[in-house]
């Protein structure tokens, strides 16, 4: 029985989420789905110029599943390139860390890092917090 997928961590979440080569139509082009923890590894390896070992310190992964990770986003982005496909950035096994928590009691937002903070309001203190997302994990950009 294979090993459970370990979430990334994932600290740039892109606004633009779609690429499409000028000129055609989103129905006229085969789409190439890059995931969120793919375009992490390309952005800290080529765009920080990080090594190896930090970029796969930073995402929690080990070297070899770093490799793993950068190998496939950077055959996905060359696909694209060269046979002018679309790019959708979505999906994968990801997690930032990091939720909107909003206090019920004055009302403010604030990130928290959910894993290791308690969960108290750093502006009046109370603890009657809730996720941003409803009383829930946003499994949007905050994780699982």
């Amino acid at each position: 029985m294979p090993r459970p997928i370990k979430c990334r961590r994932v600290e740039f979440f892109p606004e633009n989420t779609y690429f499409i080569p000028l000129g055609k139509r989103k129905c006229e082009v085969e789409e190439i789905v890059l995931k969120v923890e793919e375009l992490e590894a390309m952005r800290l390896k080529d765009i920080e110029g990080l090594s190896q070992e930090e970029c796969a310190e930073r995402m929690q992964v080990s070297r070899q599943t770093f490799q793993n990770i950068i190998d496939s986003a950077r055959k996905k982005v060359a696909i694209a390139l060269t046979q002018g496909s679309a790019i959708h950035i979505s999906g994968g096994n990801y997690t930032s860390g990091l939720c909107q928590f909003k206090c019920l009691n004055c009302g403010k937002v604030y990130d928290l890092n959910y894993a290791h903070d308690k969960h108290t309001c750093p502006y009046c203190g109370s603890s009657e917090v809730i996720c941003e997302k409803k009383n829930r994990f946003c499994h949007r950009w905050c994780g699982k």
